[in-house]
């Protein structure tokens, strides 16, 4: 009678059909409790108070061929329907409202409790930049306002 070789996957299967049986319930519990940076200072522009927080605190990614940064902006006063075009883009200074709107990257949508936006973002984030939101309501007015980048976002 010939003797079966002991090797690491025929002593370890069971152990690794149970880590494999856990794994998804640790992904579950992840999903389910995820851990969001602070919101940022409130600021006041025209008739709104809007507060961004970062979905994360890594750097910009590579999305449809431009890179962004995904925030999510808390609106406390003010009504989200009488804003007619909203971009959030992160620079040296605000983009122009005609340069925005020839393309869909950096505009907010959502609903009334919150709008989420996937920001327009240089590659790596600088100490010279800012996170600038330009809002545009139905009458036509034009509002710019910037948040300093916290540490935590800069590169290193």
């Amino acid at each position: 009678m010939s003797r079966s070789k002991r090797n690491f996957l025929s002593r370890n299967k069971y152990k690794l059909n149970g880590l494999v049986l856990i794994l998804p319930f640790i992904f579950l519990y992840q999903s389910l409790n995820p851990v969001f940076p602070s919101v940022w200072q409130k600021q006041i522009i025209g008739s709104f108070e809007i507060a961004p927080m970062p979905y994360n605190l890594k750097q910009p990614y590579l999305h449809g061929g431009h890179y962004t940064k995904d925030f999510f902006l808390i609106f406390s006063k003010g009504k989200v329907a009488d804003i007619r075009q909203a971009y959030l883009n992160i620079g040296e200074q605000a983009l122009p409202l005609v340069e925005l709107q020839k393309h869909d990257e950096g505009i907010l949508h959502g609903s009334q409790h919150g709008q989420e936006v996937h920001g327009i973002a240089p590659e790596t984030l600088k100490p010279e930049h800012k996170v600038w939101l330009t809002i545009e309501d139905w009458q036509g007015d034009v509002w710019v306002t910037s948040w300093d980048l916290p540490k935590e976002l800069l590169a290193d």
